[in-house]
């Protein structure tokens, strides 16, 4: 899952060295709601494991 923040970050990269400020914007965007909703995930992922330990 983590593939599609760093695809959307290197798209961001090279339009902003391109000059296409408005598509750099918008995939930096993307890649970070991306990257906090993956983190999210993870941390319910581990919430639900330890619970089920117990």
């Amino acid at each position: 899952m983590l593939y599609y923040a760093l695809v959307f970050l290197v798209i961001a990269l090279v339009a902003g060295v391109l000059g296409f400020g408005g598509i750099a914007g918008a995939a930096t965007g993307i890649a970070q709601i991306l990257f906090f909703l993956f983190l999210a995930l993870l941390l319910i992922s581990v919430i639900v494991g330890l619970v089920r330990r117990v």
